[in-house]
């Protein structure tokens, strides 16, 4: 705003170089420019101050669609004045040369404007479209229509206002009809999120259902290799106690045919001890056969003699000695007989 300096008589005012000044003496202009500095009297002197910079007017509409669904369209306008002097002569943007401050509200008045002609435009054009189309359509189609209605507006042209760029942000409808419309898109993202969900735990499945039947061959593998090495083991005993059987019928063979030898052995031995007592008997046999029965009587009683051992005392009875003696002489004779 601009800034005023008061002495007793006389004022002076300072415009930014971003406002318009148009000063008035008396009724008429007297003189006007962008950033002016000059001074006045208060009496005689009426100034208005128009702004030049771009001004930016947010707006949010509500508007009905063909199938009467209310929907909000939110953006900004950004304006500026293109003919200060035409605009100030529509619009009072009269300041307080004390304070320097618009004694109205100039620039309310404009953005009431404009957002009624903007609304105007918006509430056209969303009323020939369902809220479908609206929605699929998104924000181009507004923005459009608002920039094109706004710069061929002839009220526009008469304040002298240059429209600079129109955006307009969202589209929305009301909240329950938003959740109706979002509901199926969102049900279509549920429902592929638990079909990935149901996939990914029908895979884990067959995972585990590989893992398990994995664990279950490793056990029926091992069952089997156990099984082989319990037969291996098996048939290793088997055949290490036919091992030792074997060896033992070799040894029992070994000890048989060592005990027959040897049998065989002391059987030969006593076969050649007895056929030599034997034949010895009978040739002793024939001996004594050959011997007198007194010489046989003689060596019976020594051999008596030699089994008695010490004799204290012998009785020698008649009985005893006399057939031995008539032997003796009977044999005697024959003997001489014979020289």
């Amino acid at each position: 705003m601009a800034h005023i300096t008061s002495t007793p008589f006389i004022r002076h005012l300072r415009a930014e170089p971003t406002m318009h000044v148009l000063r008035y003496r008396r009724g008429r202009l007297a003189a006007e420019g962008a950033g002016r500095t000059f001074w006045f009297q208060p009496r005689h002197t009426a100034v208005a101050e128009v702004p030049l910079d771009d001004r930016e007017l947010p707006f949010l509409f509500q508007a009905r669609s063909a199938d009467y669904q209310e929907v909000a369209v939110q953006g900004a306008i950004a304006f500026r004045v293109g003919d200060p002097r035409l605009l100030a002569q529509r619009v009072d943007f009269t300041i307080d040369l004390l304070r320097g401050t618009w004694e109205q509200a100039p620039l309310d008045q404009v953005a009431g404007l404009l957002s009624q002609l903007a609304q105007q435009l918006v509430v056209d054009d969303l009323a020939r479209r369902d809220l479908r189309s609206i929605l699929a359509d998104g924000v181009a189609p507004v923005r459009a229509v608002i920039g094109a209605g706004l710069a061929g507006e002839p009220a526009l042209e008469d304040l002298g206002l240059d429209v600079v760029a129109v955006r307009v942000a969202a589209i929305t409808p009301s909240p329950d009809i938003d959740k109706a419309l979002r509901q199926p898109a969102r049900e279509a993202i549920q429902q592929r999120a638990d079909e990935a969900t149901f996939a990914r735990r029908a895979l884990a499945v067959d995972k585990e259902r590989a893992i398990a039947e994995n664990e279950l061959a490793n056990q029926v593998e091992l069952a089997r290799r156990s099984e082989e090495l319990v037969a291996r083991e098996g048939a290793n005993e088997r055949r290490r106690e036919e091992e030792r059987a074997a060896a033992a019928r070799v040894a029992a063979d070994a000890e048989d045919a060592r005990r027959r030898l040897s049998a065989q052995q002391r059987a030969d031995a006593i076969d050649l001890v007895e056929g030599a007592k034997v034949r010895s008997e009978r040739e002793r046999a024939e001996l004594q056969a050959a011997m007198p029965v007194e010489v046989l009587l003689a060596i019976a009683l020594r051999e008596l003699a030699g089994e008695l051992g010490k004799v204290e005392h012998l009785t020698i009875t008649p009985d005893l000695l006399t057939p031995l003696l008539g032997r003796v002489a009977v044999g005697a004779g024959p003997q001489e007989d014979q020289r």
